[in-house]
């Protein structure tokens, strides 16, 4: 991931990359095209999800004016079913942030993956950059959009504190978010970039999972390699243990010749040479 984001953002043009990323007219090949697919479902949503976030407006006058008027059930209830269709819109923003890890995820797969370097994976698959650069522009505006409305979080955190007081119950809305979901959202909403938070935790999360994996197939690597310096050792071991053998049954085999040779025959015309034979065979060895 950093050296895509090198390459990108090079401004040395003697030491940079030399290639042509062509944003405009960049068409998917068959390589790319499932990926492709993959990503392109999730960015087509990415601008129904900036407009309904550029027209939330909040229900802070309907809860300030159940704070205010906390024994008045009427107001109670206006502000519950104000705050009710937001948080329900502010979980679908949370669900998208998702759905954008797991494309980015793949993206970051098929950019960084071997034997291709980033530079070659850039002009190979321009299809698969842009919308790279897609994902980071989206990140970018809804951030700057979430910055400028503080009513998201006084929204969400009136939600929570009327949902642990258990002053109203709405069972539909607590089936859609309940208490795990929005524990979830409301650290999503509490950061100041929550997209871009999310874009980081994904690109550490694929980058430990790769080195967990090369880690993992080094070990299996040097596994490999004990098992054969302990096969070879084993082998030179047993062929030590062989010769060692021979040779002890060599050295009987001479011992019991030359007890043969120094017993005398009863012909003596054959005891000389008789002799003479084992004596050069003995020589011989």
């Amino acid at each position: 991931m950093g050296n895509l984001l090198k390459v990108l953002t090079c401004t040395e043009l003697d030491q940079g990359p030399n290639f042509f990323l062509d944003f405009e007219n960049a068409q998917p090949t068959d390589c790319e095209r499932e990926v492709w697919n993959q990503v392109n479902a999730v960015l087509q949503e990415s601008e129904s999800i900036l407009s309904g976030l550029q027209a939330y407006k909040g229900a802070g006058q309907e809860i300030r004016d159940a704070i205010q008027n906390p024994n008045d059930m009427l107001l109670q209830e206006r502000a519950w079913n104000s705050v009710c269709p937001l948080v329900i819109r502010l979980k679908k923003f949370y669900a998208f942030s998702l759905k954008l890890e797991e494309a980015l995820q793949s993206l970051l797969e098929s950019l960084t993956c071997p034997p291709y370097t980033p530079t070659q994976h850039l002009e190979r698959e321009q299809a698969l950059a842009k919308q790279f650069a897609e994902i980071l522009h989206f990140t970018l505006r809804f951030d700057e959009l979430k910055m400028r409305i503080p009513a998201i979080q006084n929204d969400f955190s009136y939600y929570r504190r009327t949902i642990s007081r258990n002053r109203l119950n709405n069972m539909n809305l607590e089936n859609e978010v309940n208490n795990e979901m929005a524990n979830r959202m409301s650290l999503f909403y509490a950061e100041a970039t929550p997209m871009l938070k999310t874009l980081s935790t994904a690109t550490t999360n694929f980058v430990t999972e790769v080195l967990i994996c090369t880690a993992v197939r080094s070990e299996l690597h040097a596994a490999c390699l004990v098992g054969v310096v302990v096969s070879v050792s084993f082998c030179f071991i047993s062929s030590l243990v062989v010769c060692l053998f021979l040779k002890k049954f060599i050295e009987k085999l001479k011992a019991k010749a030359k007890a043969l040779c120094a017993v005398k025959p009863q012909d003596p015309s054959g005891s000389v040479k008789l002799g003479r034979t084992c004596s050069q065979t003995l020589s011989f060895s």
